[in-house]
Order: structure tokens, then sequence, then C-alpha cells
């Protein structure tokens, strides 16, 4: 797990029980789910030793412990995830959106996705790699040839996993097997945002960073005489 206030992964071992007013179990009440109650859970991260708190409605057992299923648990401490700021190389709606995928990753890990999608797709139109929908977009770029341009091997997996979990996202997908749909996950909305800052990377950091870094020495070639770097 990615501790969410600190961002240090760690082995988490989540501690388990029922929310309790007094001494009795706070039941849930929910039309066809018959003995529920509300549980939590929480984790405390090693590094930064903040708690991170979720809590879900569960079926609790005979002898009076919490489901041995996990509830479809919600994030109640921190809401939002830890990241870095945007850099400021990076246009303000683009970094607008991932900000907002950031705080909403807790409460709603579909809308996080969807926001990545976005990120991605902004990013991709913003350097040329334009088609009339996603899905052609990120074909182009995976299709570039150019050493400069071309992504690393797993960025380019990532962003077509982007792809998928986008769609999952905005357009509602069915299990066939089981007839659910198919929605996303904690897990995946924040691997989305990891791949969007490694695109941060690729896309503007690093060329940024490259331009000042040239800029700076041919500063120094002119002073000592000598012609520019070249390209």
């Amino acid at each position: 797990m990615k501790c969410p206030h600190c961002g240090v992964e760690f082995h988490v071992d989540w501690a388990r029980g029922l929310l309790t007013r007094g001494r009795n179990p706070i039941p849930a009440e929910l039309v066809g789910f018959p003995n529920a109650f509300w549980e939590y859970r929480l984790a405390t991260c090693p590094a930064c030793r903040d708690v991170t708190i979720d809590i879900g409605i569960g079926q609790m057992q005979p002898a009076g412990g919490p489901s041995p299923v996990d509830p479809a648990w919600q994030r109640v401490r921190p809401i939002g995830a830890h990241r870095t700021i945007p850099s400021p190389h990076i246009p303000a709606a683009i970094a607008s959106d991932y900000q907002e995928a950031c705080k909403v990753l807790a409460l709603s890990p579909k809308a996080s996705a969807a926001l990545s999608r976005r990120c991605l797709q902004h990013m991709l139109r913003d350097h040329g790699y334009k088609g009339r929908d996603l899905a052609h977009e990120i074909d182009a770029i995976l299709a570039e040839t150019d050493p400069q341009k071309a992504l690393g091997r797993r960025v380019r997996e990532a962003v077509d996993d982007i792809r998928h979990f986008g769609n999952f996202a905005a357009h509602p997908t069915i299990n066939k097997a089981t007839l659910d749909v198919i929605d996303v996950e904690a897990h995946e909305a924040e691997t989305c945002l990891d791949t969007i800052e490694q695109l941060f990377e690729h896309f503007y950091v690093g060329p940024a960073e490259a331009k000042a870094k040239r800029v700076a020495l041919n500063a120094k070639l002119a002073a000592a005489g000598k012609p520019p770097a070249k390209s």
C-alpha cells in the first residue's frame, strides 16, 4: 500500500472492528442485507506514523466479529491522495484535472480514473496526437518512431491501461459472466495517476529541464567566445 499521507510504500496490516455506540454495534439498515453493521479498518504508516481509516458495511458473524468478506470500503481519513504538486511547466488546465483526480480518488475511483483519462487525452492532443477519439490518439503515440518522442515500454503499457480504466469509468461496461457493471477499483485509479505523473515528466518536465540546461551551457560557451552546442 502507498501511504495516502506521505506517499511511502509499506506492507499494510489492517486492524478491523465494528463501529459501536456504547457497547452495541451500529446497524446499517439496508433492504435485503440482514444483520448488517458498520465496520472500520485502520492502518498506521511506519514512516510518517499517520493513520488511514476506512469504513464499510459488512454482515456481523454469530460470534460477534466483523464480516470475513471485505465490505466496499470508503476512505474517511485522509480525503484525497498524497501527490506532488504539478510542475509549473504543466499547462494549468491539465494540472487542475490532475489535482482534482487526486482529491476524489478515495471518494470515487471511477471519477478519478475518468479525470486521468481526460488528462491523458489533453496531453496527447497538446502534442499533436489527434484522432477521432482517445483510442486512435493512443494508437498514434504508441506508433511513434521518433526516439526523442516515443514512450518507454512500461509507460506504453500503462497508457493503454488508462484507455481501459477510463472506458470503465466513462461508459457502463457489463461483465458478460455475471451481468454486473465493471467498476474501477481504487488501486487501478491510483495506477492511472502514477502514469499521468510519468507522462508529465515525458511531455513537459523533462524537455523543459533539458532546454534550461542547454540555455545555461550556451551562455557559458558564448561568454568563452565559442559557438553554441549542437542540437
